[in-house]
């Protein structure tokens, strides 16, 4: 295995670290409107992610720089012509900030309202949109032979690519109500069962229309696999949502996001981003990366600074590990 192999696998650790973390964070966002009465119970939901949600997103800016120094030809291609998606993720990721902290500065029902709304869509659009996203890097754009996309906007909203934005939706919003239940205590514990439970079917007929797709069009037998084991486990995140086994229900439903990009990337590589125009067009790991030696020291460095990130970031998981509930918060916010 040469380096630029270890990057691609490298990179795709990162956006699974991402989208097992962020996807219960997004899942959240959304389940404030679909769970949440009244405005106690959703500083309840809020909290439960309000000392990670932060550092969740450390692993998207991680993928990113490691793309743009591992794969510079990828980068330029996917952020040129992913441009619009991508910089309304990045308007909902700030605005979704500025939400959490600002929401309670204020008293006035309209100003928290306010902020709330912005949670819920700042929460819900990205949690789409990167389904989109990497449902059209896996099945290809319009990649000329100069490596850049030639495509319009309209070309990213295909069949394919618009059915795994209903996967990453259902899907990480089904993470997060198994999240919230695992969290949370009292009522809004129960209602998040129950949530999950209607959540789960509905993310599995999605998932295995979408993987099976992907299968069909793109896969091999290690694909296969993967796609197995995210079917396997978001059953048995349903059936251990329903014994009331939160912890089991959240590490299934985690596997199963796991599972999902695992399989996308497999059938991704050797590409990083094929060209619907001409196979010989298509960027791979080999023709899109960096310099050898550039690579070799970009892997002394991740192998020193990852760990320490990783051990640092599940530190702050134990640290913030028990459940919260109603009677935790002082007065509604």
């Amino acid at each position: 295995m040469q380096l630029h192999d270890v990057w691609f696998v490298l990179i795709a650790f990162l956006w699974t670290g991402y989208f097992f973390l962020e996807g219960f964070d997004f899942g959240i966002g959304v389940l404030t409107k679909l769970l949440a009465r009244d405005r106690q119970e959703k500083r309840v939901l809020i909290n439960t992610i309000g000392p990670v949600w932060d550092g969740n997103e450390v692993w998207l800016i991680s993928a990113a720089a490691a793309t743009f120094a591992a794969f510079p030809e990828w980068y330029a291609t996917l952020f040129s012509g992913f441009y619009l998606p991508l910089l309304l993720i990045l308007i909902c990721l700030i605005l979704r900030g500025v939400a959490f902290e600002y929401r309670v500065k204020r008293p006035e029902e309209r100003w928290q309202r306010n902020w709330e709304h912005t949670i819920f869509w700042t929460s819900l659009l990205p949690a789409v949109l990167w389904g989109v996203i990497f449902g059209n890097i896996v099945h290809g754009v319009k990649i000329d032979a100069h490596k850049e996309y030639v495509g319009s906007l309209l070309d990213l909203l295909n069949p394919y690519a618009l059915l795994g934005g209903l996967v990453t939706l259902t899907l990480f919003t089904f993470h997060g109500a198994v999240f919230a239940s695992l969290k949370t205590v009292g009522d809004i514990r129960e209602r998040a069962r129950r949530m999950a439970a209607v959540l789960g079917p509905i993310a599995a007929v999605m998932a295995v229309g979408f993987l099976g797709w992907t299968q069909a069009d793109k896969g091999d037998s290690a694909s296969l696999v993967a796609m197995i084991v995210a079917v396997v486990a978001l059953v048995a995140a349903l059936g251990a949502n329903r014994l009331g086994r939160e912890g089991w229900a959240f590490a299934f439903s985690g596997l199963t996001v796991v599972a999902v990009v695992t399989m996308l990337f497999l059938t991704l590589f050797p590409n990083v981003m094929p060209s619907t125009l001409n196979e010989s067009w298509n960027l791979t790991v080999s023709n899109a990366a960096s310099s050898p030696y550039t690579l070799k020291i970009m892997t002394w460095g991740a192998g020193f600074a990852a760990p320490l990130v990783m051990l640092y970031q599940g530190w702050t998981y134990w640290v913030f590990r028990k459940r919260i509930g109603t009677q935790h918060i002082a007065e509604a916010h």
